[in-house]
């Protein structure tokens, strides 16, 4: 027993160690890559991160102005300021995101601005990476919900989730999603609806090849222009 008793005493200061080494996790590298959280569907918004802020640096985007986010439909909108003259616009559109993506990111490119009104287009790249039309409401609710946490007043208008020739096959759960949220914006104050999907389906209900371009998701100026139309009436200030 006494010869067990001094073995363990020359373990202690070992055990300790090991002990020691479990409570406490190493520290990572400075030069480590950040995980994914559930919020954020990409690491690659990152980078569209540090170019919006470095734009905000050289020229301070206006308080008070009409924010415009989310995917590819708003970051290939380069005339969206001469599109609308007369109303300051702030075009924070980075390609391939979701609803989600814009909740996550909006400490960083929503409240800063104070924005008098926020128009969001996302809604299909989600339902083309498997989101259902009720998860794509609930996203739409997380957004309203972060984005009035901290600017209570501000107006937000979503643009319909549209409809394009190469993704025909998401247009039910489109109509389904766009339902969805089309009700639950009449049910909330200073959130509109813009419908931009049925203005765009020709006479059979199909995608209006005319207003994209050659990869069949992205719109051409014809189909900016209908869109410019459409969203024209509630950028007016209320």
């Amino acid at each position: 027993m006494i010869s067990m008793f001094h073995a363990l005493l020359r373990l202690a200061p070992l055990l300790l160690l090991v002990l020691a080494a479990c409570a406490t996790p190493p520290a990572a590298p400075p030069d480590a890559s950040p995980q994914v959280p559930e919020q954020v569907s990409r690491l690659d918004w990152e980078q569209d991160m540090q170019r919006f802020a470095a734009e905000d640096a050289q020229a301070p985007p206006p308080a008070g102005a009409v924010l415009f986010i989310g995917s590819s439909s708003i970051r290939f909108w380069d005339t969206l300021a001469a599109d609308f003259p007369g109303v300051a616009t702030i075009n924070r559109g980075f390609g391939g995101s979701e609803i989600r993506d814009s909740t996550w990111y909006a400490d960083r490119i929503v409240v800063p601005y104070r924005p008098r009104l926020i128009v969001l287009y996302a809604g299909d790249n989600d339902l083309n990476s498997g989101r259902s039309p009720r998860q794509l409401l609930q996203d739409f609710r997380s957004f309203v919900q972060r984005v009035r946490r901290d600017l209570p007043a501000v107006r937000i208008a979503y643009i319909a989730s549209k409809p394009s020739p190469s993704r025909a096959a998401l247009l039910e759960v489109q109509r389904q999603a766009n339902a969805l949220i089309r009700a639950e914006a009449a049910s909330q104050p200073d959130i509109d609806f813009i419908d931009v999907f049925t203005p765009m389906l020709d006479a059979h209900g199909q995608p209006r090849e005319e207003l994209f371009i050659e990869d069949r998701l992205h719109m051409n100026r014809a189909g900016y222009a209908l869109w410019r139309g459409l969203i024209a009436p509630y950028l007016q200030p209320r």
